[in-house]
């Protein structure tokens, strides 16, 4: 690992095979220490980048981001110049995170706020136990498209999913999308065959209100990739969202009665 001063609080720090574990004890050093933005090279797989770091930094990550990208973040700026691995956002509370490439499985797990933009696509359970905290409201767009499970469990926040890169005839998310969502609104560009939706969610058409959400939750995927907005809203929006709290309340309680003897 070679770390350099670039500026006055701009630092690089050129990776390499460097452990994960010494990699983010020096970035949380070099943040302790006044820095404004850290600069890393030849990341290759580094888990953890940014994790629980609540002062105001910008990292940019050149290369391949290993799991849990930004878990707990509390309010840094993380851009990603390339592809990110399994876990971004990762019960993120604030900041942002922005990916200039593809992203893997179970990406905002637990999410409470911040802002998550991905270029490309992501693998499966993305958005699975998104909730929000207090008045924070997590948003996760993507630009691509989704695998099985997209929004699973989720209880609050926004997922967006875009599917810009579908080609004509694909499906823009997996089987089994928005299974035990009892919370949260799902924005999804195109249309999404029922056959792939959970019971307990309804497809509604977008309102004036949805149409200002959307305008301006778009306004940060929008500048972070120079997409026009208008070129994203061309397309009509499928509002996803729950109609039922507890979507699984009964079955578990039949099988509780079950197990215990109350039932036969």
């Amino acid at each position: 690992m070679e770390v350099k001063q670039v500026s006055e609080n701009v630092y690089e720090i050129v990776c390499g095979t460097v452990h994960y574990k010494e990699l983010n004890t020096k970035i949380k050093d070099l943040v302790k220490a006044g820095a404004e933005k850290i600069i890393l090279k030849e990341v290759y797989g580094q888990r953890y980048i940014g994790t629980g770091i609540k002062e105001s930094v910008k990292i940019d990550i050149y290369g391949t981001a290993g799991n849990d990208l930004g878990i707990f973040l509390y309010g840094p700026e993380i851009e990603v110049f390339g592809n990110a691995q399994d876990g971004v956002g990762n019960t993120m509370m604030a900041g942002k995170i922005i990916v200039r490439g593809h992203a893997g499985d179970v990406c905002g797990y637990g999410m409470r706020g911040g802002k998550v933009y991905i270029e490309g696509d992501v693998g499966y359970r993305v958005g699975i136990h998104m909730k929000g905290y207090k008045h924070l409201i997590p948003t996760f767009i993507i630009g691509g498209k989704a695998g099985n499970f997209f929004g699973e469990y989720m209880a609050g926040g926004r997922l967006i999913l875009l599917g810009l890169n579908r080609k004509p005839g694909e499906d823009i998310v997996g089987d089994y999308c928005a299974t035990g969502m009892h919370g949260g609104v799902m924005y999804i560009r195109g249309e999404v065959p029922q056959r792939y939706l959970g019971k307990e969610v309804r497809v509604f058409e977008v309102d004036e209100e949805d149409m200002k959400i959307l305008r301006e939750e778009l306004k940060g995927f929008s500048e972070a990739f120079s997409i026009p907005v208008e070129e994203i809203l061309s397309e009509p929006f499928t509002k996803i969202v729950p109609v039922s709290a507890r979507p699984y309340g009964r079955m578990y309680a039949h099988r509780w009665g079950i197990a215990s003897g109350l039932i036969k």
